[in-house]
């Protein structure tokens, strides 16, 4: 790769408190942590990390309280390479916060709190999208995510939707102005409305829209819908000891942002994704287990020989 590609990560930026147990709790009490760490997160964030480990110039567009949290926010992810100019910082709101138990299998809870002043919806984009080479959206700040995703379309860039769980109006108003769509099987059944599984729902997706769609199932793989033959395809996620799948979703998305804006083939973009997911779900720490281009290039080579067509 001669030249970094540029990306815009737009949506959720909070300060997360994660904390490792045995196994999660089924009951009221107190229950005693065996690690923990409390770091700068969120799905937008946490994809604009990994991406940035992978290769990628990277910015960061999300907004935040003028807070103590806020500074710690901005400071943190500014050391991981990350461009942090068009945070919006909110005059007396407060930043977002996470509280996270992860069990020994990797699972995990996440009680997110957001800020309604914080996340009220931007006026105008801070910044000419025809700079950067894919936008990336999560659905936590739907209007910005509307936004970007317009404007990425219009100078004909990638215009990628992580769908996670939301509101179906949320959704309703994303899912029509993205070119890819990559949903978590929460999502995708908001969505559908009926229980399915993932490849069905890749398909019913699909025939919702003109956009590229793929389903994420964790450890079963993601499924894609190949326009061309007009069917659903599947990927293989590599078979590793899961310690954290908390962020995987978000490295996920973010290395097949990074695999779009370099002009991947749709499936070499998934097994990019899926090999730097895999690798997360290997180390503790949520994002802090995202791993770099070289670490993900051997896992693909070592799963899939042959490079995709």
């Amino acid at each position: 790769m001669e030249k970094p590609v540029k990306l815009l990560s737009v949506g959720a930026f909070t300060l997360d408190t994660i904390l490792r147990l045995d196994t999660l709790p089924a009951h009221q009490g107190k229950f005693i942590a065996s690690d923990g760490v409390q770091i700068a997160s969120g799905m937008a964030t946490s994809a604009a990390c990994a991406a940035r480990r992978l290769g990628a110039e990277v910015s960061l567009w999300a907004s935040a309280g003028d807070d103590a949290v806020g500074d710690q926010l901005v400071a943190e992810i500014e050391a991981e390479g990350v461009d942090c100019s068009l945070v919006r910082r909110v005059a007396g709101a407060r930043s977002a916060l996470a509280a996270i138990l992860v069990d020994a299998h990797g699972e995990r809870i996440i009680v997110p709190f957001y800020d309604r002043e914080a996340q009220a919806d931007p006026d105008e984009l801070p910044a000419d999208l025809s700079a950067f080479d894919a936008v990336l959206v999560d659905v936590r700040w739907p209007g910005a995510a509307a936004l970007a995703l317009n404007a990425a379309r219009a100078n004909d860039r990638p215009a990628i939707l992580d769908a996670d769980t939301a509101p179906l109006e949320v959704l309703e108003q994303l899912l029509p102005l993205a070119t890819h769509i990559v949903a978590s099987e929460p999502a995708a059944r908001i969505v559908c409305g009926h229980a399915l599984d993932p490849e069905t729902a890749c398909g019913d997706l699909a025939s919702r829209t003109d956009a590229f769609v793929a389903v994420t199932g964790g450890a079963a793989g993601s499924w894609w819908h190949d326009r061309s033959i007009g069917s659903v395809r599947h990927v293989a996620a590599p078979r590793i000891k899961a310690v954290d799948t908390l962020a995987a979703g978000d490295v996920f998305h973010g290395a097949f942002a990074v695999g779009l804006a370099e002009a991947m083939p749709p499936e070499q973009a998934l097994r990019f994704a899926s090999a730097a997911a895999a690798l997360k779900c290997q180390r503790f720490g949520g994002r802090l287990g995202a791993p770099d281009r070289a670490e993900t290039l051997a896992m693909m080579a070592a799963h899939w020989p042959r490079r995709a067509d």
